[in-house]
């Protein structure tokens, strides 16, 4: 019987690196992306006339009425707790500790470019007709301010038609690796329509035993055209914050479970920090955080507006007595939840 005769590689399967031309103000960019992202470009910090006056600081408190509703709702939501101490129990003493979420959050835009290609079919081809326009100078605009969005724009002036991709249009098969049935040409059966005995019948069905598919990058074209891409993103950081808080007992964690009372919020380009604060420490976390974010991000991205919040987390610690032993419980945030690990009247139950 013949050897099998030697398959031929038609090509190869993706672009090379040497393809890409040198424009001019896109030095960095490669085929994929990953080349980083753009240094914008320097834009004068606008000063405001004044800061924004100080509002009137409202610490709101509950009552002892409203502190033992919140506790009986709690309490007739667990299965297992008595509620003798909420009918019994006597309250001796509230304390306020309230807590202050500082929030700053900046709004950015921010630039990178890469080499694409697609099949070439006859597009416009323009690079070298006139000079590319740099990356921070082809207008785009976000949806809106605080809103998340994502843009491609193919760059003018950098399309060229590569003739460096020499390849036949067509791959090795990756089913049969260009290994298919030589007696039978990879169709399973011979001209009489029996199967082939020598592949018993298996031959190739994606490559109908020709050995070759069609190539992905340039879709049997054979000729590519090569650009670079704007991406444009815009995104803003809601990671910061900071919590200025006594010490009352209830777990920090808790914390992140509640929403709180909107004491102050300022928007504008660049914000301020908050001056006038009764806690000293919520200025200083103010001060701190708004500098932060003008140093952190000015390098890389371009601060399109900045937005700070100051909220008030409302937790009241409530003493009282039961059975002559003292308790604790907690009612903290806008929704008034309830914290009372120490609750003495449980019971262990199970269902049957």
């Amino acid at each position: 019987m013949a050897a099998a005769p030697a398959t031929s590689i038609h090509g190869p399967s993706a672009p090379p690196a040497n393809m890409f031309d040198t424009v001019p103000g896109y030095e960095g960019t490669i085929a994929g992306g990953g080349g980083g992202y753009l240094p914008p470009l320097s834009v004068p910090v606008p000063v405001p006339e004044q800061a924004p006056s100080s509002p009137n600081w409202h610490i709101p408190c509950i009552s002892e009425d409203q502190a033992r509703d919140f506790f009986a709702t709690y309490v007739s939501s667990k299965c297992c707790y008595s509620s003798d101490p909420v009918k019994e129990g006597v309250i001796t003493n509230m304390e306020s500790f309230n807590t202050y979420r500082v929030r700053p959050t900046t709004f950015m835009e921010s630039r990178s470019t890469e080499w694409s290609q697609k099949p070439y079919t006859g597009q416009p081809v323009d690079a070298g007709v006139q000079f590319a326009p740099g990356p921070w100078q082809i207008a785009a605009q976000p949806l809106a301010f605080f809103q998340e969005h994502k843009q491609t724009i193919k760059v003018p002036y950098t399309s060229s038609n590569c003739h460096v991709f020499l390849g036949m249009g067509r791959n090795p098969c990756t089913t049969c690796a260009g290994k298919f049935c030589w007696v039978c040409n990879g169709s399973g059966y011979h001209q009489s329509d029996d199967r082939c005995m020598h592949c018993n019948g298996h031959g190739c069905s994606s490559c109908s035993g020709s050995g070759t598919r069609q190539c992905d990058t340039c879709h049997g074209k054979r000729q590519l055209l090569v650009f670079i891409n704007l991406i444009v993103k815009w995104y803003d950081d809601l990671h910061d914050k900071h919590l200025s808080q006594a010490s009352s007992g209830l777990r920090v964690e808790n914390l992140g479970k509640v929403s709180g009372k909107e004491l102050f919020k300022d928007a504008q380009y660049m914000v301020y920090p908050v001056r006038g604060f009764p806690d000293v420490f919520v200025g200083q976390a103010s001060e701190r955080l708004v500098r932060d974010h003008q140093v952190k991000y000015a390098q890389t991205s371009l601060i399109l507006q900045q937005r700070q919040m100051i909220e008030l987390i409302p937790i009241t610690k409530v003493n009282y007595m039961w059975n002559v032993k003292p308790y604790v419980y907690y009612v903290y945030g806008n929704e008034f939840k309830v914290n009372a690990d120490d609750y003495p009247a449980t019971c262990c139950c199970s269902v049957m």
